[in-house]
């Protein structure tokens, strides 16, 4: 199920949203500080995250210069949601990287038409995302993993863990992490059950399965 985020300090224009969106089939969590969000964001991952610009805590333009330098999350569409109308406002959250800029007050219809259009162009962007490591190959679209040339079967969940380690190159990603992005938080296991798919995953990688490091007490990362 596609997970959005709504940024924004007015509870009854989340609530409004969360209403809309979720009579539509997608799962929605808000927040109404601009530090709340930031620490969401790091603990779970969405495919879309709908932000203000008058926030307590941090406003939205740094939140969004914020999210651009994540690794993790630089790719997640963003829609300004805001009552800053000026087109100089406009002109700069498009400009920091928005996908789109919505102003308050706003017709759902159009809202969740707008939301719709900009998830399809993120979807249409990530069946051609490669990524890689070494000799490692992952393709999103395709759902494809090569090592060498050579084609890598895996389970869904495999090919999720390792493109969430991929997507991270160089960080160390936490089991908590791994839980919440590739399972999510509904899912009421333990940490134990990140180590066994780890092992299976290199088992299936072979010779790449050297490519995950064990960081003790801590997690798993690919590349220094």
């Amino acid at each position: 199920m596609i997970k959005i985020l709504i940024v924004d300090d007015e509870k009854p224009i989340c609530d409004l949203i969360d209403m809309n969106l979720s009579a539509g089939g997608y799962q929605c969590a808000a927040v109404q500080d601009g530090i709340a969000a930031l620490r969401m964001i790091e603990e779970e991952a969405f495919d879309l995250i709908l932000l203000d610009i008058m926030l307590p805590g941090a406003d939205g333009y740094t939140i969004l210069e914020q999210l651009k330098s994540m690794p993790s999350v630089k790719d997640v569409p963003v829609i300004m949601v805001t009552a800053k109308e000026a087109e100089f406002d406009k002109v700069k959250g498009l400009e920091g990287g928005a996908d789109d800029y919505i102003t308050k007050p706003f017709g759902m219809m159009e809202f969740v038409a707008r939301v719709k259009a900009v998830l399809r162009r993120s979807a249409r962007q990530n069946e051609d995302k490669e990524l890689h490591y070494d000799e490692l190959y992952l393709n999103v679209g395709r759902h494809e993993v090569h090592y060498r040339e050579e084609k890598v079967d895996l389970t869904r969940k495999e090919f999720e863990l390792l493109q969430y380690l991929l997507e991270n190159k160089g960080l160390v990603m936490t089991r908590n992490q791994i839980l919440c992005h590739v399972w999510g938080y509904d899912f009421d296991g333990e940490t134990r059950t990140v180590d066994v798919h780890v092992r299976t995953l290199r088992q299936k990688l072979g010779e790449a399965g050297n490519l995950i490091e064990t960081v003790r007490g801590v997690g798993y990362r690919i590349g220094a």
